[in-house]
């Protein structure tokens, strides 16, 4: 190394560290633990103005669907899907039973989502969400975009479920 090189390391500022990549920082080909289970990040659904991202996993063959939302405090539920059908957004009821369940519209609410990787809705735009809570804490997530329904059964996971495997 010659004498201006070590001159020059000597003056120049060292490169700042990088940020550690966060559960909300999650993109395709990340691995992540849910409830000891590990799943790889193969698309992402986020709505900016919410603070909310629905992550798809996979797990073999399994899909599973990771909501996260940064609001007072960052809250995460883990859905499946499930078959069903809805005519019109209209016709969205207040209360749905599902397999003896009875679920309650917690919240209703829409806006504009980016879409990236595989997910159920291929591309960004107008998303129409629908969120139910039973008495027995079972969620139900219902979603509507460019006239494709889909809808999702899951559970509650609390914050030391979900820990960041390997990102990439």
């Amino acid at each position: 190394m010659g004498l201006f090189n070590r001159i020059k390391n000597l003056v120049s500022k060292p490169e700042p560290p990088k940020p550690e990549r966060t559960v909300l920082d999650l993109r395709e080909g990340d691995m992540v633990e849910v409830s000891l289970v590990t799943y790889e990040v193969i698309g992402s659904v986020k709505n900016h103005a919410r603070k909310e991202q629905m992550v798809t996993l996979r797990d073999g063959n399994e899909l599973r669907y990771l909501h996260m939302e940064d609001r007072e405090t960052l809250s995460f539920a883990l859905y499946s899907t499930i078959n069903g059908r809805l005519d019109s957004i209209r016709e969205v009821p207040s209360t749905i039973e599902l397999d003896g369940v009875d679920y309650y519209l917690e919240e209703e609410y829409n806006g504009r989502v980016i879409a990236t990787g595989k997910t159920p809705f291929s591309m960004a735009g107008e998303q129409f969400v629908w969120r139910f809570q039973s008495d027995q804490r079972k969620l139900l997530r219902i979603e509507w975009q460019d006239g494709r329904f889909m809808m999702y059964e899951g559970e509650p996971t609390i914050r030391a479920d979900v820990q960041v495997v390997r990102a990439t």
